[in-house]
């Protein structure tokens, strides 16, 4: 099967049964209903319509998206929607891009107390940069920090870290001025890191005090207290991973870079090259090659296809967990009037009359018309598509109920 029409939903279709039989006492419910939301996406299962073309005649079948967050076929419209709703919030000021990693130890852990430490990583990734940033001998200012939570390696690993995009800048104390970082510089990256080493550490021993962390397979016997502290100790002399890329080239380079980052899966379909005998092959970057013309860091692996889906699987959140969170002055509960003071500080134009509209819940008709473009649009006139049949979906997205045996 060719790379260009290789899907991981054709991965799972084919060999997605045996897997469950192999590991049934191993998979999570959260996995099995991935497993099956991605097996039934836009396929009859899930139901459909028919679209015709009032100027050429043409006529479309869609079946419906699974909509699931980790199907790679269902992030475009989802992550274009989260865009539209952040365009508004924008500043026009520098973007800088910071990223918080987990140690090796802590993230073999996590995978088993996931809700727990991509908790923790957030709230101290965020108190961090927060923290820093208000210290009058760095900045001196209220930030926003909008975080995005990644799990994964290019090579499909856990590897768990946290994205920051944050505004060149921030309120003053008393919320009357825009305070600017140095051009080209947001904060020192070794007090980042020094600060959310040890405020991890104090955070992870907490949890593990108050019983919310468990312990299986290789990591048993940290549920000693004397095993985790012995365990733990090193961690607070390593160096952990946080580095700060180079800022962005304006506000919209920001979205740009957004629309890449927050809706990602674990691998993209067109990462996929072939599915044979030999397994599943990708594309994937070898960040620890820095660019030998001998060995280019843009790699083929090839992975049998249970070790594939295993590695897939691993990359599942917990239920009603938020893998974007937004902090500071962008926190959901004063990010309205947080940036009205900040682009009135800063002299900013307002947002555009679509965002206006929609912040105000405004009816469509108040939308100016040329900013107004059809649900359905005819791929071979442009013409506008009805909907002439509704496709009434087999099943819902379900996990496969699960063998019990008979007494």
């Amino acid at each position: 099967m060719g790379h260009s029409a290789l899907e991981v939903a054709d991965i799972f279709r084919l060999h997605g049964p045996a897997f469950r039989v192999a590991q049934a006492s191993h998979l999570s419910l959260g996995q099995l209903k991935v497993m099956s939301a991605i097996e039934q996406c836009r396929t009859a299962a899930l139901g459909g319509h028919v679209l015709g073309c009032s100027d050429c005649g043409h006529i479309e079948v869609a079946y419906n998206s699974c909509r699931n967050r980790h199907c790679p076929k269902c992030q475009a419209s989802a992550a274009k929607r989260w865009l539209e709703a952040r365009e508004a919030d924008l500043l026009p000021v520098d973007y800088y891009h910071v990223v918080f990693t987990l140690p090796a130890p802590i993230s073999d852990i996590a995978y088993y107390n996931k809700a727990v430490i991509y908790g923790l990583l957030f709230e101290i990734a965020a108190e961090v940069l927060t923290t820093i940033a208000a210290d009058p001998k760095h900045l001196g200012a209220q930030v926003g920090v909008t975080l995005v939570l990644h799990t994964w390696g290019s090579a499909l690993t856990h590897h768990p870290h946290v994205h920051g995009i944050v505004p060149g800048g921030g309120l003053s104390p008393d919320g009357k001025r825009w305070v600017a970082c140095k051009p080209g510089f947001f904060l020192p990256v070794r007090v980042l890191s020094s600060l959310f080493r040890r405020r991890f550490l104090e955070a992870l021993q907490e949890a593990y005090r108050a019983g919310k962390l468990q312990f299986f397979a290789e990591s048993c016997a940290l549920a000693d207290p004397k095993a985790f502290a012995k365990w733990l100790a090193p961690m607070g002399k390593c160096k952990w991973v946080v580095y700060a890329k180079r800022p962005f080239a304006g506000p919209q380079a920001v979205l740009a870079y957004l629309s890449r980052y927050t809706h990602r899966v674990a691998i993209a379909n067109s990462r996929l090259v072939c599915l044979d005998e030999r397994g599943v092959s990708f594309r994937w970057k070898d960040y620890r090659d820095k660019g030998d013309q001998d060995k280019p860091r843009h790699k083929t692996m090839t992975l049998s296809v249970e070790e594939f889906i295993r590695r897939f699987l691993l990359h599942v959140l917990p239920g009603g967990f938020h893998r974007i969170r937004h902090f500071g002055i962008l926190a959901n509960n004063a990010r309205k009037e947080k940036i009205a003071l900040a682009r009135e500080l800063l002299n900013a134009a307002p947002a555009t009359a679509v965002m206006v509209a929609a912040e105000a819940n405004a009816n469509v008709a108040d939308i100016p018309a040329d900013l107004i473009r059809a649900n359905f649009v005819c791929k071979h006139c442009q013409g506008q598509m009805t909907l002439i049949e509704v496709i009434v979906r087999g099943q819902s997205i379900r996990a496969p109920p699960l063998v019990r045996g008979v007494a």
